[in-house]
């Protein structure tokens, strides 16, 4: 048994997805000052984005939708457990994982602070720490490809997909030792029914 259960990891990821929508529509560069977004992001030695620090109708947007997908997350835990936590959860989960893992990647190696785009002779590895890519403010071997996903390449997008992975890693962990507690408790119930039809 889980020490937290899924069913309270996935309200906590709602209700943090609720917040952000909130400040999202309130006041975005709140998110961008946060301390994990800075201490990530220049770990990676991924930029900062200017547009947090103002309300634009594309924040705006993605506030409403991170909102929508708190409050529906929210409402189908109010499933029975059996539907909600193996049927629903338990594919929606990995989906989560892996959509945030590859976003979170792409977000790093496709950055100018990459290290598949730089590579100096002088330093002791090519998978140096991106300090190093940073001093070339112009990275000659980094050409941006021109597509709206070149503005994922942040530090608050790489920060938001990196905890998204883990935490949904955490909920198909936890799902996963669950699973077989919820459905030896449903086959109980519908021994107890078939029992009781018996008679």
């Amino acid at each position: 048994m889980a020490l937290i259960s899924a069913k309270t990891i996935i309200t906590s990821l709602s209700l943090f997805h609720l917040t952000l929508a909130f400040f999202f529509l309130t006041n975005p560069s709140a998110i961008s000052d946060q301390s994990i977004v800075y201490l990530l992001g220049d770990s990676m030695g991924l930029p900062s984005s200017r547009s947090f620090d103002t309300q634009s109708p594309a924040l705006a947007f993605l506030g409403v939708l991170l909102g929508y997908l708190g409050i529906s997350d929210l409402v189908t835990l109010s499933y029975p457990e059996e539907i909600c936590l193996i049927t629903h959860w338990g594919t929606q989960a990995p989906l989560r994982v892996s959509i945030s893992f590859a976003l979170a990647i792409y977000s790093f190696f496709f950055s100018p602070s990459s290290p598949l785009f730089y590579h100096d002779e002088n330093a002791s590895s090519r998978f140096a720490h991106p300090d190093l890519h940073r001093a070339l403010h112009n990275n000659p071997n980094y050409t941006p490809s021109g597509w709206g996903g070149d503005a994922l390449k942040n530090r608050v997008f790489f920060t938001f997909m990196f905890v998204e992975t883990m935490a949904w890693f955490w909920t198909w962990v936890t799902l996963g030792e669950e699973q077989r507690g919820v459905l030896a408790r449903a086959q109980r119930e519908r021994a107890k029914r078939r029992g009781s039809q018996s008679y």
